[in-house]
């Protein structure tokens, strides 16, 4: 199930909860995120490659490069066996900042956006089915749990992928994880 939380920025336990999907998606085109449902457009498995997977979505993947001049695409996957799991969980927990999109779609599994905005903070649980487009230079941070299990469909402006600029905020330190944010739905 998708969830967005909306938190005053000082208050990360006061947060007030939205779990149908056109209110989510309402409330985050408010501050200039897409956040929609894909289907794919054939059968695929779930150990099919790459190429399977951009297939099985490319009319989605078409309209979106038309739409914003996406120039590269790919498949990330992440499981609880990856051995830097932990390592790389730090990196994105970190709050940062892009100068190009960051649209995830999620093919499988789930994972946690922050947005923070002004002086709200926006939790966004995107799980398989959902897409979410950052717009560039919005600040967030992104947890994928404690035993990562996804893969996403990742599209990027420019061949230089996933550049971050990180805040050095530690505010990210005081909002629920993915897995404590999953028990308090």
């Amino acid at each position: 199930m998708s969830a967005l939380t909306l938190y005053p920025a000082d208050k990360p336990h006061q947060g007030h909860t939205f779990l149908d999907f056109a209110a989510i998606a309402e409330q985050l085109q408010g501050i200039g995120v897409q956040f929609e449902r894909w289907q794919a457009d054939c059968e695929f498995s779930q150990t099919d490659d790459a190429d399977a997977v951009l297939k099985a979505y490319q009319s989605s993947i078409d309209k979106l490069k038309q739409e914003y001049g996406f120039q590269s695409v790919d498949v990330i996957s992440l499981n609880a066996d990856h051995p830097n799991k932990d390592a790389l969980r730090q990196k994105f927990l970190a709050e940062h900042t892009h100068s190009d999109f960051e649209v995830r779609f999620f093919v499988e599994g789930k994972g946690l956006f922050y947005l923070h905005v002004g002086d709200q903070v926006y939790a966004v649980l995107c799980e398989q089915g959902d897409l979410i487009s950052v717009p560039a230079n919005t600040t967030h941070w992104f947890d994928m749990g404690e035993n990562p299990a996804f893969k996403c469909i990742r599209l990027f402006t420019t061949e230089d992928g996933w550049v971050a600029e990180f805040t050095g905020n530690p505010i990210a330190e005081s909002f629920p994880t993915l897995d404590q944010y999953v028990a308090s739905l």
